[in-house]
């Protein structure tokens, strides 16, 4: 595979497996956009992305070029190879209809939101809500106030700047392309992104 590049609209969701040894490179096209993500094994999705392990391993809540997202199994998934912002969200999760209407009113109950993204995309591979485990936020800023509370603030990303990651195995990448319109994640105005995968050095590219 070579330098396969996927434009992913607003509010949408993408997924692939990426092979051993090639990147996926998601690149925030307009600025203070939020990616959710999530990763398996290709071959056995029981195998996934683990929150605690991986924050446990980086000794840090932030991810960055040199995190390892490591699996339920502790074991490497991907690794960030490359990184535009410096620091990425790992415990703010998945917006869905159930914490938008806790959190800003009933009103919101109709929007779409990134569980609804994952369940769609994950069906394709047999995967279902129980599936589901608290996930990556790209680009997504979550500082952690002195008090331990958490904010979700404008964006520290730019049009144009990007994050690489390498499959240390084969993966599965589930994304949705955060909808979420109701703080500042995504600027009140969600936008496109692009993913790229592009084959590694020495697998025949």
């Amino acid at each position: 595979m070579k330098n396969v590049k996927t434009v992913v609209p607003a509010r949408a969701a993408w997924s692939s497996v990426v092979r051993t040894g090639e990147t996926l490179t998601v690149t925030d096209l307009y600025g203070n956009q939020a990616v959710d993500f999530l990763v398996y094994d290709a071959h056995d999705t029981s195998v996934r992305y683990s929150a605690p392990d991986t924050i446990q391993a980086q000794g840090t809540i932030f991810l960055t070029t040199g995190s390892v997202l490591l699996s339920n199994e502790h074991t490497p998934l991907m690794t960030v190879v490359a990184d535009d912002v410096g620091r990425h969200d790992t415990v703010g999760g998945a917006c869905s209809k159930e914490s938008n209407t806790l959190r800003y009113g009933h009103h919101t109950w109709s929007q779409h939101a990134c569980v609804d993204n994952f369940l769609a995309e994950g069906v394709k591979y047999g995967l279902g809500k129980r599936d589901l485990v608290s996930n990556i936020n790209w680009y997504m800023n979550v500082p952690v106030e002195k008090d331990g509370t958490l904010g979700i603030v404008d964006g520290i990303s730019a049009p144009g700047l990007s994050l690489t990651l390498r499959a240390e195995r084969d993966v599965l990448v589930l994304v949705s392309n955060c909808p979420q319109i109701n703080n500042p994640c995504n600027g009140f105005e969600p936008t496109a992104v692009e993913m790229t995968i592009e084959a590694g050095r020495g697998d025949g590219a």
